[in-house]
């Protein structure tokens, strides 16, 4: 195989792999969180939303205060101030104080361990399920991205309070049904619909790089090594010349 059918191949192969995240948000009604791991700035804000809203229930098992205090830029007394709300050590992780038994009896169900939640739902599902609670008819909370979902909106303070617009439509059997056009927003949040816009976003960041703390190191040590095989299949390729020219 020549030089030039190979860079073909991994061309063809690269944009294969970056069409796939675009192709299944599509399918499935995500809308984008356009992330970017690599703002430390959103990542700071978005511990905060983090400990403040979701880990009075969830815990971040994987991940210790010492580390977060190291990859985010934050002083340790910054970390202890206002990330660390229990008697515990920057050495240690980030567990909760509710035993499991406990949540079971107040909560009916065990909330789960989100340090690999962004790993197997997806930045783009997280985002869209933080900005799709709403209010239905029995004046419970609910969700279009996991109906009858067992967490209540725990930020609704900021969103404020949105409720279901009802349309009509083809239900493929001849007849109609009501589903759920669109949400529209109820009761004002302390935020503006553009400032929690931006809230969500930072959260995800944050549990997309709880999820994989090292991807930032990773994707950068990957830049330098797909430079090298390039410069190293450019070297190989003039030393394979070099001897195959005299030959006949």
């Amino acid at each position: 195989m020549n030089t030039k059918a190979l860079l073909r191949i991994v061309g063809l192969a690269a944009l294969l792999a970056a069409s796939f995240p675009v192709l299944s948000a599509e399918e499935g009604g995500l809308e984008s969180a356009g992330i970017n791991i690599r703002d430390t700035a959103s990542i700071q804000r978005g511990a905060k939303w983090f400990v403040n809203y979701c880990f009075s229930c969830h815990s971040a098992s994987y991940m210790r205060y010492k580390r977060l205090s190291e990859d985010l830029g934050l002083d340790e007394d910054l970390v202890e101030r206002n990330l660390v709300f229990a008697d515990v050590k920057l050495g240690e992780t980030m567990e909760i104080a509710m035993r499991p038994q406990d949540a079971e009896a107040w909560l009916k169900k065990t909330p789960p361990d989100l340090s690999l939640v962004a790993r197997s739902r997806g930045a783009d599902w997280l985002y869209t399920y933080m900005k799709t609670f709403y209010k239905d008819a029995s004046g419970h909370w609910n969700n279009l991205m996991l109906p009858n979902a067992a967490m209540p909106h725990v930020m609704w303070q900021l969103q404020g309070i949105q409720v279901p617009v009802w349309s009509e439509h083809d239900n493929g059997h001849g007849g109609q049904e009501e589903v759920i056009d669109h949400l529209t927003l109820l009761t004002p949040g302390l935020q503006t619909p553009e400032e929690y816009e931006n809230t969500v976003p930072d959260l995800v960041t944050f549990l997309d790089y709880l999820s994989e703390p090292a991807k930032v190191k990773r994707k950068n040590i990957g830049i330098w090594v797909m430079l090298f095989l390039v410069l190293f299949a450019g070297i190989s390729y003039l030393l394979k010349a070099e001897y195959w020219r005299d030959v006949h």
